[in-house]
């Protein structure tokens, strides 16, 4: 296997993201993986071109790519938000996952927030997600005490429950 590399993606891997972060989460291939929606969620989307293009065109913000030889195996989604960075769609093909990946999405986020002087890094997760949110805290993550309910787009799924989303942050020291 070849050594992964971190980068910010661009226009020209749209297609890709959208194909991995659906994998990630939604239909019959998420479920090889331990990071699926699809119990909480019906429906294939997770994302779409459309919406990836949007995140990728707002000046505050990046999508860092995980590639494994030509394929990109992982994501995640930055954006600067005041002196926060929020961290949203960190997603790795479930063919990949338990491999050290996500891990080191997080590592290459938190130097992310840390160049652009951010203090913290912010995200939502959906409640009912106690192993991925246990993940997040044995790296840093905290409950911050803050939910909102789920929003609801059936284009991006419907939801098999009420979902809450839950609010996780660390804080960033300017220690490596």
């Amino acid at each position: 296997m070849s050594e992964s590399t971190v980068s910010p993606a661009g226009s020209n891997d749209i297609k890709e993201l959208v194909v991995l972060v659906n994998s990630a989460y939604r239909g019959e291939a998420s479920t090889k993986g331990w990071t699926t929606e699809a119990h909480l969620l019906l429906g294939p989307l997770r994302t779409d071109e459309k919406l990836i293009e949007a995140m990728l065109r707002k000046p505050s913000a990046t999508f860092l790519k995980c590639k494994d030889g030509e394929k990109i195996s992982g994501c995640v989604y930055l954006e600067k938000q005041g002196t926060k960075l929020y961290l949203g769609m960190l997603s790795v093909s479930p063919k990949k996952q338990a491999a050290g990946i996500g891990k080191k999405l997080l590592y290459a986020a938190e130097a992310h927030a840390k160049s652009l002087g951010c203090s913290s890094i912010t995200m939502n997760v959906i409640s009912v997600r106690t192993e991925l949110i246990a993940w997040y805290e044995r790296h840093g993550y905290r409950k911050t005490g803050n939910s909102k309910p789920f929003p609801v787009d059936e284009k991006y799924g419907k939801p098999t429950q009420q979902l809450i989303l839950i609010d996780l942050e660390k804080q960033l020291t300017n220690k490596g």
